[in-house]
């Protein structure tokens, strides 16, 4: 097996970000060898819910869908500020026609459902979005983690662990296996 060194970018709310949905998932990637940045609106240092710091490395602006293999949006109260943003809805969408890795923790999820992308999907959210996610025709599940196709979608910061593996999982996959042909759903 080839091995080529994968990529993922977190996109993080400027406060309020949950910390453990960042830092978990994170922490597991790069203990995978997977190479980790931090998108945010603004390059101010981010402030998680519970105090973590962080410092954004690009842009959401910025963030080119052919240098990640992976597109990550952290829950928390703040995530709220991409539930209409246009940019955010632009790069899920490119990001899952390209065939990566597509994920979303807690609240977050909705982004994904305004963005037209888990129409006929199985997927789990907060429990303050669950009904977002049925209108926008997903197919709620309500389990801690939830995957179909190439989105992975989790429930809150309980589930950061089971999250972040999965996306590991994901991201490392066979060359083979990955060339457009979706993994199977697990929930």
């Amino acid at each position: 097996m080839i091995y080529v060194r994968k990529k993922a970018v977190f996109v993080i709310a400027e406060q309020v970000f949950r910390d453990e949905e960042y830092l978990v998932p994170k922490n597991l990637l790069e203990k995978a060898g997977i190479k980790v940045e931090t998108a945010s609106t603004t390059m101010k240092e981010a402030v998680g819910k519970l105090g973590a710091r962080v410092q954004p490395d690009l842009l959401l602006s910025q963030i080119n869908v052919e240098k990640y293999d992976a597109l990550i949006f952290v829950g928390g109260g703040g995530a709220e500020q991409y539930f209409n943003d246009r940019t955010a809805h632009s790069l899920a969408n490119s990001f899952l026609k390209a065939g990566k890795v597509l994920a979303a923790i807690c609240i977050a999820p909705v982004i994904l459902a305004r963005a037209d992308l888990l129409k006929g999907k199985q997927a789990t959210v907060y429990i303050d979005g669950a009904e977002e996610l049925k209108r926008a025709g997903s197919i709620y599940t309500g389990n801690p983690v939830q995957t179909d196709g190439w989105i992975v979608t989790a429930n809150g910061p309980e589930a950061a662990e089971g999250f972040g593996n999965e996306v590991v999982r994901l991201l490392t996959r066979s060359i083979n296996q990955q060339k457009n042909k979706p993994p199977l759903t697990r929930g």
